[in-house]
């Protein structure tokens, strides 16, 4: 992004979002469906603004930090899906565990890119977009930094945390509305709830992932990072896979949601 000096945070062609949860909640559906169809999370945040999380952004971009990782970290993709570099920094980092999961679950970060790039939806030449694709593109970044898998209630718990971060009613809406269908769907007494209350309990007292020199975080030794973020690793999260597996449910493949 040149000229970011220059550069405004809403560009004068971006229009203003309306709150429209009723239309949010059709693509939570779809999600619910299909929940590889990542594309509805991106419609739903098109639904969904918060004032709160565009003042959170507003201060970041126009803050020191924030003005020195637009220049050095322009476009996140291109460093966390370079995976010869990453696995060149010291085994026991963030990058190697960061590779790991992702070679894993068969995910790029180029991948969840392509899935926002979905018909409708513009990007504007704005410093809002740019805080916007760097939330996309840590997500997965949050999930190793945290402790969540990519299972159903780790993909909750993951969007509890960041919403903590940066309050965003997107990943608000999914992660309690998510929480609920998990409830709905599988019947046990896994503390599904408190697991997103804890998480977001969690992103509020920690140190925001979207505010790190990606970089230097990756070649952090993970403990080290979590540490000095002071991210707490998940307990009911824990206890609900433990409940889950003793009433005879595996956590990462659980029964397909019923058609709505």
């Amino acid at each position: 992004m040149p000229m970011i000096a220059t550069t405004p945070f809403h560009a004068p062609n971006r229009p203003a979002q309306r709150f429209r949860p009723f239309k949010a909640y059709g693509h939570f559906r779809k999600l619910v469906e299909d929940k590889e169809d990542t594309a509805q999370v991106f419609y739903m945040s098109d639904h969904l603004p918060s004032r709160r999380s565009q003042r959170k952004a507003a201060a970041f971009c126009r803050s020191a930090v924030g003005q020195s990782l637009m220049v050095l970290e322009p476009y996140l993709p291109d460093i966390l899906d370079a995976h010869d570099t990453l696995l060149a920094m010291p085994r026991g980092s963030v990058a190697h565990a960061y590779v790991a999961f992702m070679r894993k679950e068969g995910l790029s970060a180029a991948g969840l890119v392509e899935a926002s790039t979905v018909p409708g939806r513009k990007s504007y030449p704005d410093q809002m977009q740019w805080f916007m694709d760097r939330l996309r593109d840590t997500h997965d970044l949050a999930h190793i930094l945290t402790g969540y898998g990519r299972d159903a209630l780790g993909e909750q718990c993951v969007l509890g945390f960041t919403d903590g971060q940066h309050h965003d009613w997107t990943d608000w809406f999914i992660a309690w509305a998510g929480a609920l269908e998990f409830s709905r769907q599988v019947k046990s007494d896994a503390p599904v709830f408190k697991a997103v209350a804890e998480a977001q309990r969690n992103g509020k007292t920690s140190v925001a992932i979207f505010a790190q020199d990606i970089r230097a975080l990756l070649a952090e030794p993970l403990e080290v990072a979590r540490a000095r973020m002071r991210i707490r690793l998940p307990l009911v999260y824990e206890v609900a896979h433990q409940r889950l597996r003793a009433r005879g449910f595996d956590p990462y493949n659980l029964p397909a949601p019923a058609a709505a």
